[in-house]
This record gives C-alpha cells, sequence and structure tokens, in this order.
C-alpha cells in the first residue's frame, strides 16, 4: 500500500482537490506544518491521517510524515512511499508514474520532472534556480536529473536508513546526494506541473526561492567532493 506525504502550510482551499486525485489503494498523510487556516481539519474529514510537524520548515514536515507512516501499519515488503506538495501543483493521480518502477524493483528513488502545463505553472526564477542546483547534482552524482521537484517514491525503510538530517528546503537535495552516496539507482520521469491554488510561499515569490536555493547549496556544501 503505498503512502504520500504532503508537507503542508495553510492549504485548505487546496487539498480537496489535491486529495480527491489520490489513487485507490494510496493513503494520504498530512504534514501540517503550523498552518492556522484550519488545514489539519480538511484533511482530517477528507480521510487522510494528519500529523502535526514542527517547527516550521519543508524537511521538518516532510520527515514528520514520514515517521507517522509507522500508524498506518506498512507491510515491510511494501513500504513504497511517495512525496508530494498539497497546493494543487501536482496530480496525485499521477503518482504511480513515480511509485511503480520503486514497486517493480526497477529503481531505489524515482524523481518527478515537473513538465509545466501552463506558462505560468513554474516561474522564470524558480526554473533558474532549480536548473543550476540540478546541474551541480548531475556533476556531484552522475545521475541524469534536471528537476528537483517534490514529486518522488522509494522504499521508506530505504529512506529512513539514509538518516536524512536538513529540515528546511535542503531535505529534497540531501536526499538525493545520500542516495548517490549509497549506491542506489535512481530514475526520473516526467510529471505534470499546474498552477498552485492560492498564494505561493516558495517559488512562486523570488524570496522564496532565494530560501531555497540558499538551504540547497548548504547542502552541497556540507558534502565531500
Amino acid at each position: 500500500m503505498p503512502v504520500v506525504v504532503l508537507p503542508c502550510l495553510d492549504e485548505a482551499a487546496a487539498l480537496p482537490q489535491v486529495l480527491a486525485g489520490l489513487p485507490s489503494g494510496y493513503r494520504a498523510i498530512v504534514a501540517d506544518n503550523e498552518s492556522t487556516d484550519g488545514s489539519a481539519d480538511v484533511a482530517r474529514g477528507l480521510g487522510a491521517l494528519v500529523v502535526q510537524a514542527s517547527p516550521r520548515g519543508f524537511g521538518a514536515a516532510c520527515h514528520a510524515g514520514l515517521l507517522a507512516a509507522d500508524d498506518l501499519g506498512l507491510d515491510p515488503d511494501d513500504d513504497v512511499i511517495c512525496f508530494a506538495d498539497a497546493d494543487g501543483s501536482l496530480d496525485l493521480r499521477q503518482l504511480p508514474r513515480v511509485a511503480d518502477p520503486v514497486l517493480a524493483g526497477a529503481a531505489d528513488l524515482v524523481l518527478g520532472r515537473r513538465r509545466p502545463t501552463t506558462r505560468g505553472a513554474w516561474p522564470p526564477h524558480a526554473r533558474v534556480g532549480n536548473a543550476v542546483l540540478a546541474r551541480s547534482i548531475r556533476r556531484r552524482t552522475g545521475y541524469d536529473v534536471h528537476d528537483l521537484g517534490p514529486m518522488r517514491a522509494c522504499r521508506r525503510s530505504q529512506l529512513m536508513a539514509l538518516g536524512l538530517q536538513d529540515r528546511r528546503f535542503g531535505y529534497p537535495l540531501e536526499m538525493v546526494t545520500r542516495a548517490s552516496g549509497a549506491g542506489w539507482r535512481v530514475l526520473e520521469v516526467d510529471v505534470d506541473y499546474l498552477p498552485r491554488t492560492g498564494r505561493s510561499k516558495v517559488t512562486g515569490t523570488v524570496g522564496g526561492t532565494v530560501r531555497a536555493v540558499r538551504d540547497m547549496r548548504e547542502v552541497l556544501r556540507s558534502l565531500p567532493r
């Protein structure tokens, strides 16, 4: 039974649409990162497992959701865990694209390469920052990776063994770099990238993009060359 962790900060307006796309056989964990708009109640009402995540930070929410998967009684032999955003920019109906290669044993980590469906879905400043970081990852790891987007899948037990430490925006990048050190097979597949619901707190703003790039660069600087 694949599980998807949805880090969430004030996404009450987007959650009904997001969770409606959950594929049959998947469970959703909404990691509420100190929302003030009732996101947790909305998610609970829609059948998701809600876990409170603090302090505020993307990595903190991802990690809280990862730990909370224990409460779902996962079968150790079927412990695929996915991640995606809760803002409506990703269609959960496409989760099998990232989960199926892991379930089949064809990859250890599958990353969703975002393909914008409209011109406004991915602001230029965010796209440029992502491209620069992806190029650094290709150089460091040899992986043919072009996007550090949030939709991804791997085995929960293997991810726990990596011991990720970042609790901010560097979490997705640390996952890839530590996967490289552990010799994981990494695959990239295309997923649709849609205009998000409501106001963006990260990639839709220059300040948010700068913070995300800064956190990821800190992760890169901590790696041995």
